[in-house]
């Protein structure tokens, strides 16, 4: 017999549609805007029957020019309102980022906290999809950069609904990076009764394990899942750690996880020069040198602007890549 919160299968996209969808009708403050977020429903679909069921008035194209979105957010954001922006590729934010580093950032901090800034700013990231450059960044270490940000993204359809819920509700900006290769990845989920999951901030360990700490996030969350199953065969049994949040960065977590397993790897898309893993294996290490039984590694994006569709499966850290990290982790220690 099926009910009304019968599970069923969904895709992040679907997560994070009813995410808007429900805080829309929840709260009449938030507002959606973005290119072609209305009557398209936005290029990957995400916002697909907002228009039409809370009118253009709360979910509005606009024109192609991401600074006035951006900064027409900051206006709403002053008068009480609570826009979620969608930026429709990663690097199309880029022309935003004077709008976003001197504003969005700064303008509780610079009123003394008595004007906050409860601006989502949606970006599709990543690559996996076939896209060419300006389609495939992973501009997250510009966001970890800039205080005042919060930064989120989610690897599960589970979290993608949790996640931006909690984000809308945030009196202080969150940038919500969207897993492009991950929107059509499917979970049994029931929109009527959503499982609740951690907050913004905390860390979650997706796969427990004693021999490394693979260290990670968004759409590298299943490469590890698959290099970790694939790893029994050398014996080893690896942790896999979903960061969920970058900013704030859950220490408490992580570190607890490297402390039982004296190993680190961190996995992402990002560039590793001046990526997100030179902060994180800094900081794991900083906390954790006396548990540490070989150095952390990273296993990163190349660093090169987006290679053609033809060459990005080379560029994106793979099962391999991250098994050879691991072969690496000096393992004579353990013996």
């Amino acid at each position: 017999m099926t009910t009304a919160t019968a599970k069923k299968p969904a895709t992040m996209a679907q997560a994070l549609q009813r995410a808007m969808r429900d805080a829309m009708a929840e709260d009449p403050s938030v507002h959606v805007l973005g290119e072609d977020v209305g009557a398209l429903g936005g290029v990957f679909r995400v916002t697909d029957g907002l228009a039409k069921e809370f009118g253009e008035d709360r979910c509005t194209d606009t024109p192609l020019a991401e600074a006035g979105i951006l900064g027409t957010a900051v206006g709403m954001a002053m008068y009480g309102l609570r826009p979620v922006v969608e930026m429709q590729f990663d690097a199309f934010a880029y022309p935003a980022f004077e709008q976003l580093i001197s504003h969005v950032a700064k303008m509780r901090n610079r009123t003394g906290g008595a004007m906050p800034m409860p601006i989502v700013v949606r970006v599709p990231y990543g690559g996996g999809i076939g896209g060419v450059e300006h389609h495939s960044d992973s501009s997250e270490a510009y966001y970890m950069a800039t205080p005042g940000l919060k930064v989120v993204t989610p690897a599960t359809v589970e979290d993608a609904y949790g996640l931006l819920r909690e984000a809308i509700a945030s009196d202080d900006p969150v940038v919500f990076l969207e897993p492009k290769r991950l929107y059509w990845s499917k979970s049994d989920w029931s929109p009527e009764a959503p499982v609740t999951v951690e907050p913004i901030g905390r860390a979650v360990v997706r796969r427990t394990g004693h021999s490394a700490t693979l260290i990670t996030y968004g759409p590298s969350v299943p490469v590890c899942m698959e290099a970790a199953e694939a790893a029994r065969e050398e014996g080893w049994d690896l942790e896999v750690v979903d960061l969920r949040s970058l900013v704030p960065f859950d220490d408490e977590t992580v570190c607890a996880s490297v402390r039982r397993t004296g190993r680190a790897v961190v996995v992402h898309e990002s560039a590793g020069f001046g990526g997100p893993g030179g902060e994180i294996a800094a900081r794991v290490t900083e906390r954790c040198f006396h548990h540490l039984e070989a150095p952390v590694l990273r296993v990163a994006g190349f660093d090169i602007p987006y290679p053609p569709p033809m060459l990005e499966k080379h560029h994106l850290p793979g099962v391999d890549r991250v098994l050879d990290a691991v072969a690496r982790l000096q393992w004579e220690a353990e013996h």
